[in-house]
């Protein structure tokens, strides 16, 4: 599948904006990554994403705050806001190795990708 849907990924953990990256892009879309706000917000003025992916709490802001940031900047952002880790052999042995437990558990990639596609097929941007 490829597509001309541009999404940008704003996420504070590396291995986790990785992981989520290139699932991403291995459904064929054009991902732009990164865990600092000043570079998201150039991200959004150069590119103009279609959807942007982030997590609750980001670069010492709360993902909400940091969304309704970058949507001054770009008024037809749509936003998905992603709470949990995808299950990731990478990101399980990084959590079980420490003895850590994940809840909620992890999401399949195939749940991420159905939804972002969702996302982008609706032309309502609350949606």
């Amino acid at each position: 599948m490829t597509t001309s849907a541009t999404i940008l990924l704003f996420h504070s953990a590396p291995l986790v904006r990785q992981v989520i990256r290139e699932i991403l892009e291995a459904a064929g879309y054009v991902v732009r990554a990164t865990g600092d706000l000043g570079i998201a917000v150039d991200m959004v003025r150069e590119t103009r994403p279609d959807l942007l992916l982030i997590d609750v709490y980001v670069a010492n802001i709360n993902g909400h705050d940091a969304a309704l940031y970058l949507r001054q900047k770009c008024p037809a952002l749509r936003v998905l806001m992603v709470t949990g880790v995808p299950d990731d052999q990478r990101i399980d042995a990084r959590v079980t190795n420490e003895g850590f437990l994940i809840f909620p558990p992890p999401f399949a990639p195939a749940e991420l990708i159905a939804r972002v596609k969702e996302i982008l097929d609706n032309t309502n941007p609350a949606k």
